[in-house]
């Protein structure tokens, strides 16, 4: 596991985003975007990946507001950049990017 955050090396990679999405979504777009979220989970060189909303948990350290997770775990930062530039990915960004208000990503190897 590293310890420095700018070591490299070929550590387990994982992709955290969580998104607000707007609060007049039809259920059309809701729809759509969670078929968006979906096709990323099938983005070659994906390990496994997770879908989810906020868990019932209530501790004034939990962030609760957001609407979506994705949570995305490549085996290394190569195959999470190749994500990045998949034209899968850039799909959803340009179909789904008006769903959300805020989109938050936290990045972390292990």
């Amino acid at each position: 596991m590293p310890t420095d955050p700018n070591e490299k090396g070929n550590f387990m990679f994982v992709h955290a985003v969580y998104f607000w999405l707007r609060k007049n979504l039809t259920p059309v777009e809701e729809r759509r975007f969670l078929a968006g979220l979906e096709s990323l989970r099938a983005i070659e060189g994906v390990s496994e990946g997770y879908i989810g909303v906020p868990a019932p948990t209530d501790r004034p350290v939990i962030e609760r507001g957001y609407s979506r997770a994705l949570v995305l775990i490549f085996p290394d930062q190569a195959a999470h950049d190749a994500y990045q530039e998949h034209p899968v990915h850039d799909r959803f960004r340009t179909e789904c990017g008006a769903f959300y208000t805020t989109v938050r990503i936290f990045d972390s190897v292990g």
